[in-house]
């Protein structure tokens, strides 16, 4: 596969001075080096903590919630009684 990669000046040089030492192509060498630092790197991952949420009381509800949707739409429809009113 083709693709396009932007690598610092200096690294590349010394990409292609190892490259001509060893005889290989730039690609090849790239290649090669991509697997071995993958295959490092997921070796040495430290492993992630995980998180606990810790739950908090927040007391007794202010407002019944067995009609919360019924109150939503009434606050909604204030709303827009209100916003209507403001157009006259």
């Amino acid at each position: 596969m083709r693709t396009t990669v932007r690598v610092e000046d200096d690294l590349l040089e010394r990409l292609k001075a190892q490259a001509r030492r060893e005889k290989v192509s730039l690609t090849r060498l790239i290649n090669r080096t991509l697997k071995a630092g993958l295959q490092v790197g997921g070796a040495r991952r430290p492993k992630r903590s995980v998180y606990r949420e810790r739950p908090q009381a927040l007391g007794a509800p202010r407002v019944s919630l067995d009609k919360a949707l019924a109150l939503a739409a009434a606050l909604e429809d204030e709303e827009i009684a209100r916003k209507l009113a403001l157009r006259k």
